[in-house]
């Protein structure tokens, strides 16, 4: 885990348009984002996904973007004020050694984890705050890059979502990824 943590400047290709050809954001998370949630998304880089989670959630919902790298952040507050949605997303940066979600407690709906695991100090490390944040029967969605999580490292990653009280209750697929829905136990 935690072998490298995707420096800043790469958040400018990962939010491209051009990305919409390999993974829509809409069609990814649409199944699990209504209007009204309160969506978890860490690692959210300049907001590839948090755009759209801000889109679906609508006035009434609530994005909660965390991030170790205020650079990233930066960003991502940028992307959201061109498309008149800061006021959805609660944007912060979080420390090495605990995400900031205290707050939280038993309050997010849905947790968007897409390709951000495998960048933390540990699986068990995340699953256990992302477990005290989630509303009992909350979802999860795990997805890591196929070429670069392999399958082994992926259901470590499960493992410790198990431990933390997670059951994965679905196995959907999502291009170019390796993934897994999660739901807390009540």
């Amino acid at each position: 885990m935690a072998e490298h943590i995707c420096p800043w400047w790469l958040g400018y290709i990962l939010a491209s348009p051009i990305r919409r050809l390999l993974q829509d954001p809409v069609e990814i998370v649409r199944p699990f984002v209504k209007e009204g949630m309160t969506v978890l998304e860490p690692g959210p880089g300049m907001g590839f996904f948090t755009v759209e989670l801000a889109r679906l959630v609508g006035p009434s919902g609530r994005v909660i973007a965390v991030d170790i790298q205020p650079s990233m952040i930066a960003g991502l507050k940028r992307r959201l004020a061109k498309r008149g949605l800061v006021e959805r997303v609660d944007v912060r940066v979080s420390a090495p050694d605990s995400l900031g979600l205290k707050d939280l407690a038993g309050k997010v709906d849905f947790t968007l984890a897409m390709a951000v695991v495998h960048e933390m100090p540990t699986a068990s490390w995340f699953f256990g705050q992302a477990a005290e944040a989630m509303k009992p029967q909350g979802t999860l969605l795990l997805a890591e890059p196929a070429g670069h999580v392999k399958k082994g490292a992926f259901q470590a990653e499960l493992d410790a979502a198990v431990t933390a009280g997670f059951t994965v209750v679905e196995r959907p697929t999502v291009k170019r990824s390796i993934a897994a829905l999660l739901k807390m136990k009540s």
